[in-house]
């Protein structure tokens, strides 16, 4: 999907918030076309786009919400940042009405609160796990950068599954920002993390940010079927 694009924008890791667009009917269009391409046939929608659920335009909200209703689909994922948390238990409701339940994903990329504001700029004013699933209940996880140990990653992925019902872990991949990945860090969560989480089925774990399939590595092949190919 694409949506006005993320409010925050401070996060110092960050520039998917670039892909935007004011131009709400030109959104909607958009977004429509992706959602006539959904079957339903695993009951679980994931909604992604750059930036959070509520900064959709509210026909594409609306959209999405026939689309669940349309494929018998009860379980919608969405991503909020903080930021939003106070509107979240009002789009829980309006999906529930619809017998669609709401389950939020929200970037927390560390539990250690020092580091994920100073160097991270993340906006998140809680150093206390519990409060933030207080609102959502999956959470992102961001390894790979400077300073991150294996003891660290591993703390936050055990308080991620102590709190959340998912966890999901992006490494850092090269982009625009002046933050880059730091390649021991990598390292250690290859050869040490990686095989620990692999299996579990509450660990999606990204090597790189386009392996759930979209982003810019990803273009229309301009087939029948609709099939994506890697760049």
């Amino acid at each position: 999907m694409r949506g006005s694009g993320c409010r925050w924008r401070k996060c110092t890791f960050c520039d998917y918030h670039l892909d935007f667009s004011v131009d709400k009917e030109a959104n909607y269009a958009l977004n429509s076309q992706a959602l006539e391409k959904v079957t339903g046939c695993y009951g679980k929608l994931e909604v992604i786009n750059s930036g959070s659920f509520c900064e959709l335009d509210e026909r594409t909200v609306e959209k999405i919400c026939e689309t669940c209703v349309k494929n018998d689909i009860g379980e919608l994922h969405v991503e909020f940042h903080w930021l939003y948390r106070s509107q979240i238990p009002f789009y829980r409701a309006c999906f529930a009405k619809k017998n669609v339940t709401l389950k939020v994903k929200m970037g927390v990329e560390t539990f250690d609160a020092a580091y994920r504001e100073k160097r991270l700029k993340k906006g998140i004013d809680t150093k206390e796990p519990m409060e933030i699933a207080a609102y959502a209940d999956e959470i992102c996880l961001l390894f790979g950068l400077g300073g991150q140990t294996k003891q660290s990653m591993q703390r936050d992925v055990l308080i991620g599954l102590r709190y959340f019902e998912r966890v999901c872990i992006n490494i850092m991949v090269e982009n625009s920002t002046a933050v880059k990945p730091d390649k021991a860090v990598i390292q250690v969560f290859q050869e040490e993390l990686y095989e620990v989480y692999a299996d579990d089925p509450r660990v999606d774990i990204l090597m790189e940010n386009t392996d759930f399939g979209v982003g810019d590595r990803w273009e229309r092949r301009g087939d029948k079927d609709g099939d994506y190919d890697a760049k």
